[in-house]
């Protein structure tokens, strides 16, 4: 079951068995987030969206979100009302991750997405104010951000590997299908994915 809060962000409880892994994995759709103390792997698929995994491997506690500014646009006072909402994505993945036993002194970060890869945006890319928005977020909690693969003009899949720490990233610049757009599309009016072959990269 999910539980949904009022703004429609949920903590992710898709889960399935990963082959490839070989271990339990958790899927985190746009608005979700996942907090955990095991070696759950998290996966996730952003374009403009951003992907923020936090870690506490001094106490063993790891958690992930993926989140959309509601406004694509430059304006400054639009800009601070979408921050109040970014800040509460990641208020809610930090608290959850606190209730857990981390401690936020402890707390580090790796960020990912913010790609340019939405057609018709004329004013602002929504990738960059997404992008923009979280290194300056953790920057002023002094969460030390030590790993990063922002912006560009490619989508990416996210493999978060709670027990170590690392991430594996691969950037997606074909599509077979919509999904990936489909899918933050939707999150974006509420408030692909099956790309060819490419490299992992890994950030440790």
């Amino acid at each position: 079951m999910v539980e949904k809060f009022n703004d429609g962000k949920a903590q992710a409880a898709n889960t399935y068995f990963d082959a490839r892994f070989v271990r339990q994995a958790v899927k985190i759709l746009p608005g979700e987030y996942f907090a955990t103390s095991n070696d759950t792997l998290m996966v996730t698929v952003v374009g403009c969206c951003v992907s923020t995994c936090l870690m506490d491997l001094h106490n063993g506690v790891t958690g992930i979100n993926h989140f959309l500014l509601p406004s694509d646009k430059g304006a400054e006072g639009e800009f601070c009302e979408a921050s109040r909402y970014g800040m509460y994505a990641m208020e809610l993945l930090i608290n959850q991750m606190l209730a857990l036993g981390a401690d936020k002194r402890h707390m580090q970060a790796k960020v990912f997405g913010g790609g340019n890869v939405v057609s018709g945006i004329s004013i602002t890319n929504p990738g960059q104010i997404n992008a923009e928005f979280v290194t300056t977020y953790l920057r002023r909690e002094n969460i030390p951000l030590i790993a990063s693969d922002l912006l560009e003009d490619y989508a990416r899949k996210i493999y978060f590997f709670p027990d170590t720490g690392e991430v594996l990233v691969k950037r997606i610049r074909k599509y077979n299908n919509s999904t990936i757009m489909d899918r933050e599309s939707a999150y974006r009016m509420k408030l692909r994915e099956r790309p060819d072959e490419g490299i992992f990269e890994l950030f440790e």
